[in-house]
Order: C-alpha cells, then sequence, then structure tokens
C-alpha cells in the first residue's frame, strides 16, 4: 500500500539559511529538525528530502560537497533515532554552469521530478502527502501533483510570507513557525 510523504526541504527548512553551503562547516540543522523526522517515522508516513542545490551548476563548490553535507544530516538524523528515506538533490541550473549541470531538468523546484521519482521508487501517495519548505517554490511543487504546501517562517518563510503572499494566486495550506509545529499539524490533522 502506497504511504503518504512528507517532502522536506533542506536550507532554511530543516537548516539554517546561509546562501549557498559551500562547505560542510556552514551546515547548521535546526534545533528541532531531527524531532520533526522522528514524529514523521513514528507516524508510518515516508520522510523524504527534496533539495535544489544549483551552487554546483553555478560553480560555487563541487558535488562533493553537497555529499559531505547530506553526510552529516544523515549522521544528525541516525544519532536522534531518526531516518530520511529518502534524499533528492537537484544540482542543475538550466542556464548556468556546464553539462552535465547546465540542463532544463523536470527536478530542480518547483518542477515535480523529484516527487515524481519518490512516488515511483518509494511509493509515495502524492494525493496524501505534504511539502515543508520556506519558499513559494516549495508549494508550487506540491500542488502541481495534488499534494499540499506548508511555509515555515524559518529561512525565506517569513518574508514571502509577509511581502510576497499576498500577491499569490494561491494561499499555503498551512502556515508554521517551523519544521516540527508544521509536521505535527500535519500529522494531527491526518489522525
Amino acid at each position: 500500500m502506497n504511504r503518504p510523504a512528507i517532502f522536506l526541504d533542506r536550507d532554511g527548512t530543516l537548516s539554517h539559511e546561509v546562501g549557498y553551503v559551500n562547505h560542510p562547516s556552514r551546515f547548521r540543522l535546526y534545533p528541532w529538525s531531527v524531532d520533526a523526522v522522528w514524529a514523521i517515522n513514528r507516524a508510518g508516513w515516508l520522510a523524504v528530502l527534496v533539495t535544489n542545490q544549483a551552487g554546483v551548476a553555478r560553480g560555487y563548490f563541487p558535488e562533493v560537497v553537497v555529499h559531505q553535507v547530506m553526510g552529516k544530516l544523515q549522521e544528525a538524523m541516525t544519532a536522534g533515532g531518526a531516518h530520511l528515506d529518502a534524499s533528492y538533490v537537484c544540482m542543475h541550473h538550466p542556464t548556468l554552469g556546464e553539462p552535465p549541470y547546465r540542463k532544463d531538468c523536470d527536478c530542480r523546484k518547483p518542477r515535480p521530478g523529484m516527487l515524481r521519482r519518490a512516488e515511483a521508487e518509494l511509493g509515495a501517495d502524492l494525493s496524501r502527502s505534504w511539502v515543508v519548505g520556506d519558499r513559494r517554490s516549495d508549494l508550487q511543487v506540491a500542488w502541481s501533483v495534488g499534494a499540499r504546501g506548508a511555509l515555515v517562517k524559518t529561512g525565506y518563510g517569513r518574508g514571502e510570507l509577509e511581502y510576497l503572499a499576498p500577491s499569490w494566486d494561491r494561499a499555503p495550506d498551512l502556515v508554521a513557525a517551523n519544521t516540527l509545529e508544521a509536521v505535527e499539524q500535519i500529522l494531527g490533522e491526518a489522525e
């Protein structure tokens, strides 16, 4: 049976937004992130990371940095008794960089490629799933596959909500102070 997923953005949602994380030492998880993923695990939902990392295409850092940072993220999750069921990373940019990173792909949010991949590989039920993020593109990718989108006020979220959201054609399905609060509300509603 297909399971619902909570798709989580990385920078600004699970970790501090610092611009481009061009070195593993710049990566810092929010204190509630492991608890949020653990709550998803405990509820039996899929916990899936979906992140754009176009800094690779832009030449700001090599691909190895993405893998090192993802390793740090996995270590923190494991240490806290939580786990991500999958992590999908788009390192492409449609107009910048050199191939294979300069690519007009279907995985760069707000396009749905990463979510469709989770649907195919993990059996994610997108119609019962959520995307939690700090940018409009996180909401747009949710809506493009029939999922719902939660905007967190961390990272770029507070600014997007206050200054940009009034002109959006659709409001977030949920607004939360942080990822743990969003996850708790999503799972509470599902019960």
